[in-house]
């Protein structure tokens, strides 16, 4: 069997081995879409195929849609090549469940799959063409919050950015100068509306998007390349909306135990594939059951309907506090201390880290004890129930490859949302006090220690890629060349890290905390075994 259109012909093939149809006729979907597309999606990768797509998936069997989502590719153009291309976009979805068993589907409503690539005349043009259409309602994201961003760690914007303004919108290259200038082939057709939509998970995501969409075009006008009059139609929300979103759902690398499960059951051509740009991806997406998905409901052209998908339609603000409750108290920081603390215990699955008591003990402290006091509410989903569900089944479900090396990357620049939020919080109220915290200073103290890059039985570790790793295992050298001997540290070199409020977005000398943190970092470097030994200190 094999995953394409002609494969499918054979449904009591695939049927009998527990895989679940698409209800819809992929070419006759595929003719529709062509013909007048409603949405295009730029990043084509897991989170898009597993979730995004799913959405529309269910729609297309529900009757509720006619037409499918055009994926456009601006990062790995080898995806299109070497994923879509033999399988004529389709995607065989597992999901994983926490008993051990598998639920497959095949998603068939993308349409096609385009490489954003302004050097590639063929591919360009066909994007254009979509883009002026009067039938396009959506344009979606999910491109990495890296994505979004025109400049560097030093505020300079980036080489790729440069050239894009300079020459103009016939060449762009940058993921945010390919949408403004797709965005003026649809001006200059007849400004038909339309929304753009970050399904990323970041902050204000919409916000964002807008913004370096808008920063571009504004140069491109100081440079004649564009009239002032697409300037307002990009500002006008009313023409052109960007939407705030809330995503969820953990899609990890592909696995080779569900690789080989499906390659028994007589599936063809699963194997994942390494792309020259080192992305890692298969046919198949493996991903856990649970997903959320809020959008902010402005479309000023119409829209699918997402909402019978089980996508919360919704205001701003509402989506706003969706996004805080995850990222601030409900899951994000319970992953990154996991991350760290896994690391340095010697885990390679975050589902294992779920049976180890102090870890547990860890998470669930973060979460319910320290977290939910000052927890945003947003209504539509319960904080406490939210918590509970991230904690009995999405961690600990062992069929989820997920790594804590993986979620270890870029740490420093989660730590001042995912837990400098809370301390804020604790901060602005005069009933709480930030000092009388422990799991959260457990969390900082053990990601410092994890910096050393030396594991709790005393050898050396890998450190997961961080934009400001050199920088800080810089300012902790001398605490790794004493490791073993804490007594002789000079704890006032901590000072320079502790009372940046850019890491951990407070001072924490300020809010009472460095002392704190100093005593459980420095309880952690006395030799092998510290780090089991303070986590049952603090914990108790």
């Amino acid at each position: 069997m094999k995953l394409n259109y002609k494969g499918l012909s054979d449904k009591n093939a695939w049927e009998k081995i527990g895989v679940k149809l698409p209800k819809h006729d992929w070419q006759e979907m595929c003719a529709l879409t062509a013909k007048n597309p409603v949405w295009v999606h730029f990043g084509a990768g897991n989170i898009f195929r597993g979730f995004i797509a799913g959405l529309q998936q269910e729609l297309l069997n529900k009757n509720l849609a006619d037409r499918g989502i055009i994926a456009a590719e601006t990062f790995d153009y080898e995806i299109i090549d070497k994923i879509y291309e033999p399988h004529d976009s389709m995607t065989l979805m597992v999901s994983l469940k926490p008993d051990g068993s598998t639920d497959k589907s095949i998603i068939a409503s993308i349409a096609c799959g385009i490489k954003a690539d302004s050097d590639n005349l063929a591919e360009w043009e066909k994007l254009k063409s979509i883009f002026v259409k009067p039938s396009l309602q959506l344009v979606s994201f999910t491109i990495t919050e890296k994505g979004y961003a025109l400049r560097d760690m030093k505020g300079e914007l980036l080489q790729v950015v440069k050239n894009d303004i300079a020459s103009g919108p016939d060449k762009p290259h940058h993921a945010m100068s390919i949408t403004a200038a797709l965005l003026l082939e649809r001006f200059r057709a007849d400004a038909q509306p339309v929304a753009v939509v970050s399904m990323d998970n970041c902050s204000h995501n919409g916000e964002k998007l807008k913004a370096s969409v808008l920063e571009i075009a504004q140069e491109w006008e100081k440079r004649g390349f564009v009239d002032k009059e697409f300037i307002a139609w990009l500002s006008d929300e009313s023409q052109v909306s960007f939407p705030w979103s809330m995503i969820d759902k953990i899609t990890p690398r592909p696995a080779d135990a569900v690789k080989d499960e499906l390659i028994n059951l007589g599936i063809e051509d699963m194997a994942p594939v390494i792309t020259s740009r080192n992305t890692y991806i298969a046919p198949f997406v493996n991903a856990e059951v649970p997903q959320y998905l809020v959008v902010e409901d402005r479309f000023p052209n119409g829209r699918p309907a997402l909402d019978k998908a089980g996508v919360y339609m919704t205001d701003r603000d509402t989506v706003n506090k969706t996004e805080r409750m995850k990222v601030t108290t409900c899951l994000n920081p319970l992953h990154t201390a996991l991350a760290v603390y896994g690391c340095l215990l010697g885990y390679n699955k975050i589902a294992d880290e779920m049976r180890d008591p102090d870890l547990k003990l860890l998470v669930e402290t973060i979460g319910y004890k320290e977290g939910l006091p000052v927890v945003t509410n947003p209504k539509i989903l319960d904080p406490k129930a939210f918590i509970d569900e991230v904690i009995t089944q999405r961690f600990p479900n062992p069929f989820m490859p997920d790594t804590p090396q993986r979620i270890a990357t870029d740490t420093s620049q989660k730590i001042p949302v995912r837990f400098g939020e809370t301390l804020k919080s604790y901060q602005a109220d005069s009933k709480l006090d930030a000092a009388s915290l422990t799991a959260i200073p457990l969390a900082i103290a053990g990601w410092l220690r994890y910096l050393l890059g030396i594991d709790d039985s005393g050898n050396e570790m890998p450190i997961s890629p961080d934009p400001m790793l050199a920088q800080l295992q810089a300012d902790l050298k001398d605490f790794k060349s004493k490791f073993g001997v804490p007594e002789s540290l000079d704890l006032k070199a901590l000072d320079v890290i502790l009372s940046n409020k850019h890491l951990f977005g407070v001072d924490l000398i300020e809010i009472g905390l460095a002392d704190k943190i100093k005593d459980m970092f420095t309880s952690m470097l006395s030799g092998a075994g510290a780090v089991r030994a303070a986590l049952k200190k603090y914990l108790k």
